[in-house]
């Protein structure tokens, strides 16, 4: 191995120790602190959240954290099979020896590894819904309806992925020097059309949507909508509560698509000026530009790892530095985006904070623009019933939570909406 190779095997490997190191430092943190506040409710809600409900948020979120951890751990050890102990180069080498090199067998590839790496991680999926979420009264499913979510899962994957890997993979060998360029179009215009048929194609082969049939609950709707100027195709109900006892509600779609949808589990648990002070909220975040921000952003990073694959994917020491000797009469293409997928994350990882510090400050602002078009109290109100009935802890760790939480710790949030 070369010394460039070496070299880049020493990043990775640093990386992915400093990584486990940090996640599990940040996770430690986090189970001493609420373990640590257990005991007694926090001052700011005694008078609303019993012992009972903040003894089964701090132990959910113990539960959570620990299993966390086993994940991250066992996933440590799957990337480093695939990559320097030659999983990948030995998958390659033998669909290489069946199906020669070409675009067969490069899709072949990915289809392989996509296929073994979910069997690999299923024991993790279902240990987390019918032991964990199923120990803390979350999960509704059955396992007749968790096979069929993943095989409807699968089959859609199949559908929608392996046409646009196709192209990718296309363009990789036949636009010459730029191809990253024209493949990161190709990307963009795949997500745009995704939010636009997501709601209507895709999300109802697993939820059912019904119109929303509360008048009162519709015509307050409404009005918050058109006071705020903002147009949607629908209002819909989802069976949320066939899968699970968690609430909430969103925005889907995109353009003259959006549509307003509400767990079934949050309309049995709000009031009806709660459920417009939620609304409100999420329709705080199109009125101060997030989406279109986080549009950009996305367009932004993926065009800068378009671009860094573009060169990786010309450079030898990229394979040889992670375990997979390159074919000499034969692309490579597939192994250069599986490789990608496989490392940036651990380099990702580290700029996670940054992004959940821009998320919190767009929370905060949706919060404001709630508070200016409905009423602080039911907000607040709101956000205390699903923090209590989702049992997310009220006493995180403030590095843990300054780190990973895309939304603001519930004593932050609720201190300025009663503030």
């Amino acid at each position: 191995m070369d010394t460039a190779s070496l070299a880049f095997t020493a990043v990775f490997c640093a990386a992915l120790i400093g990584g486990l190191v940090l996640r599990t430092w940040l996770t430690s943190r986090q189970i001493r602190h609420v373990a640590s506040h257990r005991a007694a409710v926090p001052a700011a809600f005694a008078d609303t959240v019993t012992l009972q409900a903040h003894h089964k948020a701090a132990d959910y979120t113990i539960v959570k954290s620990r299993f966390g951890l086993l994940s991250a751990s066992i996933e440590t050890g799957l990337l480093l099979g695939w990559t320097l102990l030659g999983g990948l180069h030995w998958l390659n080498q033998i669909l290489l020896g069946w199906l020669g090199g070409g675009m067969v067998q490069q899709l072949a590839l990915i289809g392989a590894f996509a296929l073994i790496g979910g069997v690999l991680t299923l024991p993790l999926e279902w240990w987390s819904s019918f032991r964990i979420e199923e120990r803390f009264g979350f999960n509704r499913m059955t396992l007749g309806l968790w096979l069929g979510d993943l095989l409807k899962g699968t089959v859609v994957g199949v559908l929608v992925g392996l046409p646009i890997i196709a192209l990718v993979l296309w363009l990789m060998g036949a636009a010459g020097p730029t191809w990253w360029l024209w493949a990161w179009g190709v990307w963009m215009g795949f997500n745009l059309l995704m939010l636009l048929l997501y709601p209507t194609l895709i999300a109802p082969l697993f939820n059912k949507f019904e119109p929303l049939e509360d008048e009162t609950l519709k015509a307050r709707v409404t009005a918050l909508m058109q006071r705020c100027g903002f147009a949607a195709k629908g209002l819909y109900v989802m069976d949320g509560s066939k899968r699970s006892a968690h609430a909430n509600a969103y925005f889907t779609g995109f353009g003259a698509a959006k549509r307003v949808v509400f767990f079934d589990t949050l309309l049995k648990q709000l009031d009806p000026a709660e459920v417009d002070a939620v609304l409100a909220h999420e329709l705080g975040h199109y009125k101060r530009r997030h989406i279109l921000q986080r549009l950009v952003l996305m367009f932004a990073l993926s065009l800068a790892g378009f671009a860094l694959l573009g060169w990786m994917s010309g450079q030898v020491w990229f394979y040889t530095g992670l375990g997979v000797q390159p074919a000499m009469d034969a692309p490579n293409n597939a192994l250069a985006l599986l490789l990608f997928v496989m490392v940036v994350p651990l380099f990702t990882y580290f700029l996670q904070p940054l992004m959940a510090q821009l998320s919190r400050k767009h929370e905060f602002e949706a919060d404001a623009y709630a508070v200016a078009q409905t009423n602080g109290s039911d907000l607040a109100n709101a956000l205390l019933k699903l923090y209590k009935d989702n049992a997310s802890t009220l006493t995180p760790d403030p590095v843990f939570a300054s780190f990973y939480y895309s939304h603001p710790p519930a004593s932050e949030r609720l201190a300025r909406l009663r503030g």
